[in-house]
């Protein structure tokens, strides 16, 4: 570690290695500024300051490479650490604490998805959205390198590449939802996804059917030889309950004499038990049923003997069959349900109560339905107008 006068002279010309892999030359200032030369870069070095940390340790704070920057610009640069180093300020710990920080990949795996797995169905879809589009995006990152612009412009670049409003926003809430437990468990000071909006989501699909294809519909129903999987879809359009809710259904939760079929809060998506009320049809789909007292589930595959958990592509053929191929998906049988109840006069209420949803705007989708009751509804004013009127004046207006 040999102690010589840096000048622009030595560092053009006196950069040398000739012992060992490196080696200090320190300004013989004793101000703790040094260069290291190393053994595989001759004539070349880098710049350093040596210090006493806050605790009294040594610490080496890297400045910069004499190729990039001139002796004047590392000599000013070390004079301005060492004046915040005593203002209390220490920099290499500070570098070190910022390193110590996991990565986004670390975090997901190690913290979050623990903690997610035991709470929340849907982690499979978790896992899935941070490993094909944001690991390959922020994986490397450190959780405090990550930036809202980054994040804002990843969520834009979604939709640039055609991506629905809705499945963009999945990305952007699981980014924010990972990035606010880190800060609550003091692993994060803040979230730099705080606050970024959400795309406004305009994919809200749904179909129902005409009246004639509603009877061609049932008349396949009725005749298609995979009578389980007719059922399941006769089932969904008499209760209105979603698919998995229905491949799940077993017989101890259903209740005849009340006319009940009581869902646990394990397979609904409220996570709350659900009552759904049996009208006469889905009575007589159990009626159908030969599973019952043989099978602890309603639907069986009695090929298999298990039960279904999935039905499209026979669901597929049976609307091919009926001509409304690709028109009603397997969820619409939900939709058209709640088509039923509204366009006979039922309210959003009794809707929103039988169909399960937690939050009543969810209900609001339907009620561009009930136009036709709404008018009924107001022709009732009319009526009160028209008997209140003076009788003399009605039989002009008849004239």
């Amino acid at each position: 570690m040999p102690v010589v006068r840096i000048t622009q002279d030595f560092i053009n010309n006196g950069l040398v290695c000739n012992t060992g892999r490196r080696i200090e030359y320190v300004s013989d200032d004793r101000s703790g500024f040094y260069i290291e030369v190393r053994s595989s870069s001759q004539g070349e070095g880098t710049y350093y300051l040596r210090y006493k940390g806050i605790e009294g340790k040594t610490r080496h704070q890297h400045i910069g490479k004499t190729t990039d920057m001139t002796l004047a610009a590392a000599k000013q640069a070390a004079r301005e650490l060492k004046a915040s180093i005593n203002a209390g300020s220490d920099p290499r710990a500070e570098e070190q604490a910022r390193l110590s920080v996991l990565t986004f990949d670390g975090f997901f795996y190690q913290h979050y998805m623990p903690y997610a797995t035991p709470r929340k169905r849907s982690i499979s879809r978790d896992e899935q959205l941070f490993r094909i589009r944001i690991k390959p995006k922020f994986g490397a990152l450190r959780l405090n390198q990550l930036t809202r612009q980054e994040i804002q412009s990843f969520h834009t670049e979604l939709l640039a590449e055609g991506m629905a409003e809705a499945s963009a926003n999945h990305h952007l809430k699981l980014i924010r939802r990972c990035l606010n437990l880190a800060v609550e468990w003091e692993m994060l000071d803040k979230s730099p996804a705080t606050r970024i909006p959400l795309f406004t989501e305009i994919n809200q699909v749904e179909h129902y059917l005409e009246k004639d294809e509603l009877q061609r519909l049932l008349a396949v129903l009725h005749n298609h030889p995979n009578r389980t999987v007719s059922m399941i879809v006769l089932f969904l359009l008499s209760t209105g309950a979603r698919l998995n809710e229905a491949l799940k259904a077993k017989w101890m939760q259903i209740d005849r004499a009340n006319r009940v079929w009581r869902i646990p809060a394990s397979n609904s998506k409220s996570k709350r038990i659900r009552a759904v009320p049996l009208n006469d049809s889905a009575l007589s789909v159990l009626e159908q049923l030969e599973t019952e007292n043989e099978f602890e589930f309603l639907f069986i595959n009695l090929k298999t003997r298990l039960p279904y958990t999935t039905i499209h592509k026979t669901f597929q053929k049976i609307t091919a069959a009926a001509g409304i191929h690709g028109k009603f998906r397997c969820h619409d049988a939900r939709h058209q349900f709640a088509s039923f109840l509204v366009n006979s006069g039922r309210s959003l209420y009794e809707v929103q109560q039988i169909l399960g949803h937690s939050d009543p705007s969810v209900t609001t989708r339907y009620a561009h339905l009930s136009t036709k009751t709404l008018q009924d509804a107001a022709s009732t004013a009319s009526f009160m107008i028209d008997g209140a009127m003076p009788t003399k004046l009605q039989e002009v207006q008849s004239l």
